[in-house]
């Protein structure tokens, strides 16, 4: 094992000096026919089989490069594009076809030591695809892929796409390492003059890719950061639009509840005022009806007494001899004059009273608005009547006056012709009293 991997170290430098002496003379891009270029990716195939453990199936062993490549997309997100396209190929049916197709496109883009090196670091991974003597495993494996670095001053330009991978034969042409020239031996120095020179220029121009990607790096997480900044201040703007708009519909129902709340106010206040009218026109109309209750009293007394004046004359004419019985009758006239007297005291009490209710209420009438004209006609028809009961009152008091006055001269008759007729007294009564 170890000669083998000194075999494939050697055959590794020869064709990756090979490659790299023939681009430079040959000047241009190098495409899948370029011979040099074919026996690299050969020896790369060789050396990466070497210590390849193999995977039992129904034809026997297998040994795959694919599997220990794929590993690379998981070390590198950046190769994650290699291997996608790799799997979308078309023609690729086998996993040697792949791993030859990654290879190539690892190349073209300058990744492909990079690549490997990242793989070689990760000898925990390797040892489940290769034996412990392999090559990744050893030194040599390092120092391949340290000379795989130079690989990055050529430019290559390959066809994947229409080229079988699946059924090419890795056939390692030592013609071609065993030329033995006079021309190389004296371009050789100059070629290696030329090497450096490009390495110098190409580490130059990794270096300022690095400083590149660096600021690049950094550019892309500022800009994330403001990106998040302003993902947060569109949200709270946002919410605070929301927050505006809640506010705005609160102030517009408050206003609302506010106007309702007043037109309910109003409209209690309206009630309230006509509860107050209904209840003085619920206390005018008690007081009228008290004042008929009383008017109507009044005539039932008045009919009352006139019935009593007629018992009295009936009285008279039929007792006009019994003195004393005259006597008792002026008595009781008398009483019955003086409790009419105290009723006409209360009628008159009452009556101003009724005054005092009607001055008050006309009081309040003047401070109401227009709607207050109907009661001071109501009030002007209850003055009427109370002045139609007044006068009422008067004639009342102007015939108690004349009943009185023609009771006294009846008794005064009575007393002077106390010793005449009992017919004349019984005529003379009759004609008074008509």
């Amino acid at each position: 094992m170890a000669m083998e991997r000194a075999n494939l170290l050697n055959m590794a430098k020869l064709s990756i000096k090979g490659l790299i002496e023939s681009a430079l003379s040959f000047g241009r891009t190098l495409d899948s026919d370029y011979p040099p270029l074919q026996q690299f990716f050969v020896v790369m195939e060789h050396c990466l089989k070497h210590g390849l453990k193999g995977t039992k199936s129904f034809l026997g062993y297998n040994k795959s490069l694919w599997g220990p490549l794929e590993m690379v997309e998981k070390l590198c997100p950046e190769a994650g594009e290699i291997a996608a396209s790799v799997r979308d190929l078309p023609g690729l049916k086998t996993p040697l076809g792949r791993a030859r197709a990654w290879l190539r496109l690892a190349l073209m883009q300058k990744k492909l030591a990079d690549y490997l090196r990242l793989l070689i670091t990760r000898k925990d991974i390797l040892s489940e695809f290769y034996e412990n003597s392999a090559v990744m495993l050893e030194e040599e494996g390092a120092v391949i892929v340290g000379l795989l670095v130079g690989l990055n001053v050529i430019d290559a330009n390959l066809c994947v796409k229409g080229e079988d991978l699946d059924t090419q034969v890795g056939v390692i042409d030592f013609s071609m390492y065993l030329k033995n020239d006079i021309d190389d031996d004296y371009r050789s120095e100059e070629r290696n003059g030329q090497i450096s020179a490009i390495l110098d220029q190409k580490n130059y121009v990794e270096e300022l890719n690095r400083q590149l990607n660096s600021t690049v790096q950094g550019l892309q997480g500022r800009v994330e950061s403001l990106e998040k900044s302003n993902s947060k201040l569109i949200e709270e703007l946002a919410i605070a639009k929301n927050n505006i708009i809640k506010l705005q519909e609160e102030n517009h129902q408050l206003r609302t509840e506010n106007s309702v709340i007043l037109m309910k106010a109003q409209q209690r206040l309206e009630v309230l005022l006509k509860g107050d009218l209904n209840c003085e026109l619920d206390t005018y109309k008690q007081s009228r009806q008290g004042l008929d209750e009383m008017y109507n009293e009044a005539r039932r007394q008045l009919k009352e007494e006139c019935q009593l004046r007629q018992d009295v004359e009936n009285e008279l004419v039929v007792q006009v001899s019994m003195k004393q019985e005259m006597e008792m009758a002026m008595k009781l006239l008398e009483k019955d004059i003086h409790e009419k007297q105290d009723t006409l005291i209360g009628l008159r009490h009452q009556l101003d009273e009724v005054k005092a209710i009607n001055v008050e209420m006309y009081q309040k009438m003047q401070s109401s608005d227009d709607s207050m004209r109907q009661k001071n006609d109501m009030i002007a028809r209850l003055e009427e009547k109370t002045n139609q009961i007044t006068a009422t009152m008067k004639q009342l008091e102007q015939s108690d006056k004349d009943l009185l006055s023609q009771t006294r001269t009846l008794a005064m008759s009575f007393v002077k012709c106390a010793s005449t007729d009992t017919e004349h007294q019984y005529k003379l009564v009759k004609d008074i009293s008509f």
